[in-house]
């Protein structure tokens, strides 16, 4: 279903909502309790994760967009003109800024889960850019994505991924998102990915257990939701935030450590705990290179240029067909 709103045009595409309560009760009752990292993202979860962007420890956010703007010229070469700018999972649309002015695509096309969120974005960029054509594309990017029939025809596809966040993805499923974009490129178009680099484990440490406790604070705010909207009695003093990396999967771990032996009632349901039990949370996996370039290669896609900052923390890569 298409909308025009304000200086937008919305594409409905009704993903199917999440059913947090079912995630959570059969995640709880896994061997490993999990429950699934986008449930962060209520109100308060973004707004810590802003805040979790602007910390010192932080380096994903500052070095990707020092990155985007150093190399803004050959980005804009590589993308080249008259180009269909897509992203996935957009959110505010904050980085996408980064590239516009140099870029200068014929049309934006955002795409997220929350409806109104997105719709607020996009027409903020179209506020802020009056020369840009946006449209906005309700849909889930961990699905199949489609682009609208009216937008299909425009040869010059290019795929903004930043933020690494396809680290968050299993590798396999990684491989299933990017075979997607593949999908969607087509012949004569492109991939641009932020990548978290490997690097030395303190680094990535402080980066996950940030001395304000902001991120401990991000993770323990999944339990305030869930006692709030799932009528679970979480003791939010009960639990504590622990992230690692495992150098064997290659990849951050972040967990919610029960201190103590406990139960949890979630509705109907009682879950026990015992002390130094956790809740997998969320993981981010960091690539080399080469192995990030393998990853893709196996979705169908070649590594054509890559950036990084001079210290090898992170890097921005773009794929072709």
């Amino acid at each position: 279903m298409s909308i025009a709103t304000e200086s937008i045009e919305f594409f409905d595409y009704h993903p199917k909502p999440a059913d947090f309560y079912q995630d959570v009760v059969e995640g709880l009752k896994k061997e490993q309790k999990t429950i699934p990292p986008k449930y962060f993202y209520d109100q308060k979860g973004s707004q810590i994760f802003d805040n979790i962007c602007m910390l010192p420890e932080y380096y994903q956010t500052r070095t990707e967009l020092n990155i985007l703007r150093d190399n803004a010229d050959e980005i804009s070469t590589c993308i080249g003109a008259e180009a269909l700018l897509i992203e996935p999972g957009s959110g505010s649309s904050h980085k996408v800024r980064t590239l516009l002015d140099d870029v200068k695509p014929d049309v934006y096309l955002p795409m997220d889960i929350s409806k109104k969120h997105l719709i607020q974005a996009a027409q903020n960029i179209s506020n802020d850019y009056p020369w840009l054509d946006v449209y906005a594309s309700c849909i889930d990017f961990t699905d199949e994505m489609h682009i609208p029939a009216k937008l299909a025809e425009i040869e010059n596809k290019q795929v903004f991924f930043p933020g690494s966040s396809i680290g968050n993805f299993e590798p396999r499923s990684a491989i299933g998102f990017l075979e997607n974009v593949a999908r969607m490129i087509e012949s004569d178009g492109g991939l641009l990915i932020g990548v978290d680099l490997k690097k030395d484990e303190n680094v990535l440490h402080a980066a996950y257990n940030d001395k304000q406790g902001v991120t401990a604070d991000f993770n323990t705010n999944l339990l305030e939701r869930i006692n709030r909207e799932l009528d679970a009695d979480f003791d939010l003093g009960g639990f504590s935030h622990d992230a690692f990396y495992n150098d064997e999967i290659g990849r951050i771990e972040m967990h919610l450590v029960s201190d103590k032996n406990q139960q949890v009632n979630i509705g109907d349901h009682c879950i026990e705990f015992e002390k130094g039990e956790s809740i997998h949370t969320e993981n981010s996996y960091k690539y080399t290179v080469d192995e990030f370039s393998q990853l893709a290669k196996n979705a169908g896609l070649t590594l054509n240029r890559y950036w990084t900052d001079s210290s090898q923390l992170f890097s921005v890569q773009y794929y072709t067909l």
